[in-house]
């Protein structure tokens, strides 16, 4: 499928420069670029590619000034990379889906299907399940009993859907991804072994939510587990029982959120970030990679770095003396040695 840098700027209601016609129908990194793909230039590290790259267009914010001869045609948009996205979403929404179901399935009687699906060999649903118009359920999934599966969203294989489980519109589930397994409760017993706390509750995804690879969100003790509106998690994840995740959060690898914390909106969370149970973190937090989380954040819109959590600027001026404290350790026992010295005089003198 070929579009014209016409076609391109008009969809985005960019400004062009060059050639309208020039038409392309692939994307490219922009220092990889090949006559006939399209490429983005919104970090600046890069403003040196965009002066050889042989992209045929190339995306740029608005404000971007060149600083030589620049042989691509030019769209200038608000915001190149968000720009991108909108064009690499049309390409995919225009790519043909399989319908259909396989031969080789296990689907329980009851289960209630839309239109548009395609269920795809080895999948097993269970008793009392709804799926949506327009799923898409590739291989080796397994969907338990009395779950309901939204409109448009998007199941990669290997996923593992525990019963009662709801998933919204549009959302996307990536390979192993399980959604509802038993939260980590036990208590402990007067013999000191551990006796099972039963997880009765559910997990609960919003519409357009994303689920990155081997992700897993535990159900409730009681009630939902509850990712809201917006949220991607990325892969090897681990949301445990009760918590909630604030619409349009963001959370990359190999972060962990223990039990009934509630993040707030727009949150973002780097990756290898803890954060410890029962806490509450404010709207707009940022935490960055290897963030411990021990206590609430109660103050919206602030950057965190370290464990335990510090506020950026303090992060970044202690880790100064960090650097340091080899040094410092050595002047200690120095002075030490010194004031012994003064002491031992000082006694002298006095008897």
């Amino acid at each position: 499928m070929e579009f014209s840098a016409q076609q391109i700027a008009g969809f985005l209601k960019g400004t062009l420069e060059g050639n309208s016609d020039v038409k392309v129908s692939s994307f490219a990194k922009i220092e990889e670029g090949t006559p006939g793909t399209l490429t983005f230039l919104a970090n600046p590290k890069y403003t040196q590619y965009i002066y050889e790259t042989k992209s045929s267009i190339v995306l740029v914010n608005k404000d971007f000034l060149p600083d030589g001869k620049i042989n691509a045609t030019l769209i200038r948009v608000e915001n190149a990379y968000e720009s991108l996205s909108l064009l690499l979403n049309l390409v995919e929404q225009n790519k043909p889906r399989k319908t259909g179901i396989s031969a080789m399935v296990s689907i329980s009687p009851d289960v209630k299907i839309g239109e548009n699906v395609f269920i795809g060999s080895f999948v097993s649903i269970e008793s009392g399940s709804v799926i949506g118009d327009n799923v898409t359920i590739h291989p080796n999934t397994t969907i338990a009993e009395n779950v309901k599966i939204g409109n448009g969203t998007t199941i990669y294989s290997g996923v593992q859907i525990y019963q009662d489980c709801v998933i919204g519109v549009n959302c996307r589930l990536h390979a192993g991804v399980v959604i509802g397994s038993d939260g980590f409760g036990f208590a402990k017993t007067s013999d000191g072994s551990y006796s099972k706390i039963p997880q009765t509750g559910n997990v609960l995804l919003e519409d357009d939510v994303e689920i990155g690879a081997n992700s897993t969100i535990d159900r409730a003790t009681f009630g939902s587990t509850i990712i809201h509106k917006g949220v991607k998690i990325d892969n090897l994840v681990q949301i445990a029982h009760n918590v909630e995740v604030g619409e349009n959060t963001v959370i990359a690898a190999q972060t962990g959120v223990s039990g009934s914390t509630k993040l707030g909106k727009s949150c973002m969370l780097a990756g290898q970030v803890g954060i410890a149970g029962h806490l509450h973190i404010a709207d707009n937090t940022i935490l960055a990679a290897q963030c411990g989380v021990p206590g609430s954040i109660k103050i919206p819109g602030q950057v965190f770095q370290g464990t335990p959590n510090l506020p950026l600027r303090t992060f970044q001026k202690s880790s100064v003396l960090f650097k340091k404290l080899p040094e410092m350790q050595q002047l200690i026992y120095e002075l030490q040695g010194k004031i012994k010295e003064l002491e031992d005089k000082l006694e002298k003198t006095e008897e």
